[in-house]
């Protein structure tokens, strides 16, 4: 019996040197395989397979012999796979395989060498941006200890460069990388990183097919190269959408063996000016409130979005406002169905991209169906919106590459109604089955505030509410009166736009991510064949 310290696994294998074996080396000696400088292990050494047990009295690990092989002179190979874990969380795992013959080893070694090579989905070469300070400012130390060793033991290629300022990834995709070098595109930080490499991608490709971004009913050109998330974030809601984790090693471990999964973006314009895109959430009232009120508290950290999420709930603002918007048909699936967007989504696979017919709705002027009234939310789902406090999302059956968006509606309502709205996030309850709650399965929408709307509307306005409204119109800045704003910002994947009244259209599969979309939770239960991908 042999004792080990450290072992690495609860079966493994080694060489045991013998007294003499080398110089200098009077006593026995374990190690997993011979010195760099011997290709083959020195007469004296000897193959031992072992396992790992414990002892209940002295609770410590050892080795105990299986058996000795006598044949010295042994060649190993070691492949490394992916191994399913709980919690849609992959690990690297590694088998090792020992010949006899050296011929025959190498033989093996080129047969898997030819099949990796002939996988071209693979990536070969990376351009990596890291955020130092997004998140716990830990985007860094993320990628140098947990990422960089799998990229290397991969053989990827990376060009890494850590941004200095807001923006900076953004700036350097429209104008100054070199895309062709590279096989995708990898952002080491939160949602906000990952809305810069979509913005700079998506702006370089429709300007290298001389395409014009302003334009509202420009049919956009899809990006070539996929994007990569590792994971570093506050919220990670991207990744717990597409990969169903915010894990870094099992992000890494999805752009190592070059999975794909298209995505649907939403191009924002008002009056055919390009604001911004929009791959997650797009939300008015409570939510842009929200985001408004915590980028003047920053200082605070992470925890501002709790202290803004509480005081606007107790504020209690609505906003007034009209939306137009022209429904998804011809389409499977609503976004009340108990059936969840997963990998393979067959809802995805034919609501697909469907160009002349989408095209000639888009130019009409008609948006099909108007509602107006005072929201207390407008909210654009293009995706779940799962995260670690919301684990079902805004919208649980919202696809990622469907070609729509899903269009909240949340009317005025007392504190406590709207309280049951927010809490049913939380939990499996459906948090659309409340009568001032609507959901809309759409792919363009248009939203035109109270404030912005025809002086003879304001008009008659001021002549039913009297002094109520001229006093809501000078007091509008100051909330202290009890007079509610007339209008609030609208959040953009955690950005704040600059216009009220916009026009959002859905490019179905407009970009590709390194991820496959979530696994079903049969496939992680089946730990009995961990070595399936």
């Amino acid at each position: 019996v042999f004792h080990l310290r450290e072992p690495s696994a609860p079966w493994g294998g080694g060489w045991l040197w013998r007294p003499g074996c080398f110089p200098g080396v009077p006593e026995w000696r374990w190690g997993s395989l011979p010195p760099p400088s011997h290709h083959s292990p020195p007469p004296g050494a000897l193959w031992i397979c072992c396992r790992v047990e414990r002892t209940n009295i002295l609770k410590r690990k050892f080795l105990t012999l299986l058996f000795v092989k006598t044949k010295w002179r042994l060649c190993c190979v070691s492949v490394s796979y992916v191994e399913r874990c709980q919690q849609h969380r992959w690990r690297c795992a590694a088998v090792t395989f020992t010949c006899p013959d050296g011929g025959l080893c190498q033989s093996w070694v080129g047969a898997i060498a030819e099949q990796l090579a002939a996988i071209t989905s693979r990536p070969r070469r990376l351009l990596i941006y890291i955020n130092p300070y997004g998140g716990k400012r830990q985007g860094g130390r993320v990628y140098e200890q947990k990422v960089a060793p799998l990229f290397a033991q991969a053989a990827i290629s990376t060009h890494v460069i850590v941004t200095e300022h807001a923006n900076h990834a953004r700036d350097h995709l429209r104008t100054d990388a070199e895309l062709k070098k590279y096989d995708g595109v990898v952002c080491v930080g939160g949602d906000g990183m990952f809305s810069e490499i979509v913005h700079g991608l998506i702006w370089r490709t429709q300007m290298d097919s001389s395409l014009d971004p302003n334009s509202p009913d420009e049919t956009l050109t899809s990006c070539s190269l996929r994007i990569g998330i590792i994971p570093a974030g506050s919220t990670d809601c991207i990744c717990f959408a597409t990969v169903g984790t915010n894990d870094p090693v099992t992000s890494a471990l999805h752009i190592i063996v070059g999975d794909s999964q298209p995505m649907d973006v939403c191009s924002i314009h008002h009056n055919n000016t390009f604001l911004r895109y929009s791959v997650s959430l797009l939300g008015y009232g409570f939510y842009g409130d929200v985001l408004t009120d915590s980028e003047r508290k920053r200082w605070m950290g992470p925890v501002r979005y709790d202290f803004s999420g509480l005081k606007m709930f107790l504020t209690h603002h609505y906003y007034e406002g009209t939306v137009s918007y022209l429904p998804a048909r011809g389409v499977v699936g609503t976004p009340r169905d108990a059936a969840r967007c997963r990998s393979g989504c067959v809802v995805c696979q034919h609501n697909g991209p469907k160009p002349s017919e989408r095209a000639e709705k888009y130019e009409t002027d008609d948006c099909g169906e108007t509602i107006r009234g005072k929201f207390l939310a407008i909210n654009a789902a293009s995706m779940s919106c799962a995260c670690p406090r919301s684990p079902k999302g805004l919208s649980p059956a919202a696809h990622l590459a469907d070609g729509t968006t899903d269009l909240i509606l949340v009317r005025k309502c007392s504190r406590f109604d709207f309280l049951r709205h927010l809490l049913r996030h939380t939990n499996k309850e459906d948090q659309f089955d409340l009568n001032f709650v609507e959901v809309h399965r759409v792919v363009r929408f248009r939203f035109m505030p109270r404030h912005c709307q025809s002086d003879s509307d304001l008009e008659l306005d001021l002549l039913e509410n009297g002094k109520r409204q001229i006093f809501g119109q000078i007091c509008r800045d100051h909330p202290a009166c009890g007079c509610a704003p007339a209008y609030s910002s609208w959040n953009c994947d955690g950005e704040i736009l600059t216009h009220t009244a916009i026009d959002v259209r859905v490019h179905c599969r407009l970009i590709k991510l390194f991820a496959r979309g979530i696994e079903e939770p049969q496939v992680f239960e089946d730990l009995t064949n961990p070595c399936a991908i």
